[in-house]
């Protein structure tokens, strides 16, 4: 990568990312950062993050809390999953008491690592959604306020 000025390397760098992601229309997620920093020239994880913060404001990229970053097409779903998985409970027409879907269920359903799924499924359990006893499946404990129809 050619010396430019420290200022605008990252605008460098997200337009190499941009061209990349426009060319490769098959690319759903992106290399970890760790792999970025090294294959544009040995950066710092702070471009990175500034470069890829520019991509996501310009709405071509989301960051999955365990999962890194994936690429958003014309079409997709771009909601964080916590989002996502509300339309669960009027999907499966869940009622307060039913079982909610399993963490592998959820996993295949979305195509989401298992962390990001639990990480989902908290902010579901914080919010006062679902509850999971120690070895018991989650049981929708109340509905979302907003039952909107499946997606």
């Amino acid at each position: 990568m050619p010396q430019a000025a420290p200022r605008g390397r990252y605008l460098e760098v997200a337009g190499k990312l941009r061209d990349r992601i426009q060319d490769d229309t098959t690319m759903v997620k992106l290399p970890p950062v760790s792999a970025l920093m090294t294959e544009y020239g040995g950066v710092s994880r702070t471009l990175i993050n500034r470069a890829l913060a520019k991509l996501k404001a310009e709405g071509l990229v989301i960051s999955v809390q365990g999962d890194g970053w994936h690429v958003v097409r014309a079409g997709q779903d771009s909601r964080p999953l916590d989002e996502r998985m509300l339309d669960v409970f009027a999907h499966d027409a869940l009622d307060v008491g039913s079982r909610f879907p399993s963490e592998s269920n959820l996993c295949q359903r979305f195509g989401k690592s298992r962390t990001a799924v639990r990480s989902a499924l908290a902010q579901l359990e914080g919010a006062g959604l679902l509850k999971q006893d120690p070895g018991k499946p989650r049981v929708v404990m109340a509905l979302p306020t907003d039952r909107r129809k499946p997606q």
